[in-house]
Formats: structure tokens, C-alpha cells, sequence
């Protein structure tokens, strides 16, 4: 089904790319590394705040974790739309389609591309939050796998969504790359129980996979354990959702095929 030798050229590529280009390397570590010691003082901060009247829970440090899951599933999905973006920006789109590389192979790739940014960054963060925060993102034990496995999914799910929208819409569209990730975020209750939500936005936030690892990772930092319920209402959802990303993206190339979309794309 898969050619082993495309995907690993096409990924020789892509990390080349960030191996001959130390400000690619720069952005991978930045970015969530700001994001960590921002919220982690924070937390820090809140904790020592609501000490002082003995009742502020101690588990308000799930903000630490969800900022390293989210992170999982924003770098899930810049792996798949940034790597496509590189071949837009370098003008070799039309080399990937003229050659003997199917559609199936080149997102293969793309989410070696996106694995390789979330395990290059995950240890990153583990570490810092270890040595900072003394908070140990291990202690999920097997639920940690079960989280960074569904968050990434619905990451490369969202990337090919990000695909289909720029191969649609052009350049016009290029800022979906990076903003429909946080168009989810309110409604995937990264910080916040879905509790907090008002009933409307609820009822999207059931239909959205990360807000259940999110509630799951909350309630084994809080009471231990491994909530199941979630994690399989998660993992479902992804299997819709990978579906339907895979079928617009079918549609889009067709489209864009027909049209002569990739040439403009590509050229412009």
C-alpha cells in the first residue's frame, strides 16, 4: 500500500530542510517553550497565591499538561500544512506530482514530519517542566501515550484539512495553516473544563476529540487512574474525522486537477 522508499525520501527532504536552516531549528524549540515558562509561572504563581487560605487545589498544575499535549497537536498539524506550505513557497509542487509520488506517500510523509516535531519537542518540555516545575508529565504512565496518540491524529486530520484549503483558495488561504488550530482550541477545553462552556458550545465541544483527552488527562491528574470512556470517544471521533479530512482532500485535488488550481498554487 505504502512505498517505504518515497515516504523516506520525501522525509530526507523535509528534515533537510531543517537541519540547513538554523531558524526552522529556532522556531521548533521557541515557540512552546515560551508558552511552557509563561503558563508554568503562572501556575506556579496561582499556586502560591491560594496557598495562603490552605483551599487552592493542588491539581491546577493539569495547566502544565495541557500545554504540553496541546503542543502534541499543534506541531501534529504544522508538520502536515508547513510541509506542504515548503513545497508552495520553493515552487517544487508541481515536481511532487509530476513524479511517481502518490497522494497516499506524500501525507505519509508528512506525518513522519509532524511526528518528528512532537518528539523533538515533547522531550524538550518534559524536561523543562521536570526541572521548573518539579511536575512530572509521566506520571500519566500509559494515558500519556493514549493522549499524544489521539491529539495527534486529529492534528494530521486538521493539517489535511489545511491542504485542502490552501489547494482550494490559493495563497489567500495560507493563514489556515497556522489558525485552525486555535479556532478549535476554545472549544476543546485545553485549560478549562467542558463544564465552564455554555450549553451551545458544549454540544461542539462532545463533537471534538481533543476535548475528551483533555477532560481524561484532568481526571487522572486529579483522582489517578485511566478514564477509558474518554479515551474511546476520542479515538472515535478521530477515525470520523481522519475520514472526512481524507475525503475533502480527495475532493479538493480533483477539483484543483480540473481546474488547473495547482498550477496557480504552485506559480504564484
Amino acid at each position: 500500500m505504502f512505498k517505504p522508499s518515497v515516504i523516506r525520501a520525501l522525509l530526507t527532504r523535509y528534515v533537510l530542510l531543517y537541519a540547513k536552516n538554523p531558524m526552522r531549528t529556532f522556531e521548533l524549540f521557541f515557540w512552546p517553550l515560551v508558552q511552557l515558562l509563561v503558563w508554568g509561572f503562572l501556575t506556579m504563581y496561582l499556586q502560591k497565591q491560594g496557598g495562603k487560605g490552605g483551599n487552592f487545589p493542588h491539581y491546577i498544575t493539569f495547566l502544565i499538561a495541557a500545554i504540553i499535549l496541546w503542543d502534541a497537536l499543534f506541531r501534529a498539524q504544522q508538520g502536515v500544512s508547513i510541509s506542504f506550505l515548503e513545497d508552495v513557497w520553493t515552487r517544487n509542487l508541481l515536481n511532487i506530482f509530476a513524479a511517481p509520488v502518490r497522494m497516499i506517500d506524500y501525507i505519509a510523509a508528512t506525518f513522519g514530519v509532524g511526528l518528528l516535531r512532537v518528539g523533538i519537542t515533547a522531550v524538550m518540555l518534559a524536561v523543562v517542566a521536570i526541572t521548573a516545575y518539579s511536575f512530572n508529565i509521566f506520571q500519566l504512565h500509559f494515558g500519556l501515550i493514549a493522549y499524544y496518540a489521539n491529539l495527534m491524529i486529529f492534528g494530521w486530520a486538521l493539517g489535511i484539512a489545511s491542504i485542502a484549503l490552501i489547494l482550494r483558495w490559493g495563497h489567500g488561504a495560507e493563514s489556515m495553516a497556522w489558525a485552525l488550530p486555535f479556532m478549535v482550541q476554545p472549544f476543546a477545553c485545553v485549560f478549562y473544563p467542558m463544564s465552564e462552556l455554555p450549553e451551545w458550545m458544549r454540544y461542539i465541544a462532545m463533537v471534538l476529540p481533543p476535548s475528551h483527552v483533555f477532560e481524561g488527562m484532568r481526571g487522572s491528574i486529579e483522582h489517578g487512574g485511566f478514564d477509558f470512556r474518554n479515551f474511546f470517544a476520542a479515538l472515535g471521533l478521530n477515525v470520523i474525522y481522519m475520514g472526512l479530512a481524507g475525503w475533502l482532500f480527495a475532493s479538493v485535488l480533483r477539483t484543483a486537477r480540473e481546474k488547473g488550481l495547482l498550477v496557480k498554487t504552485s506559480a504564484s
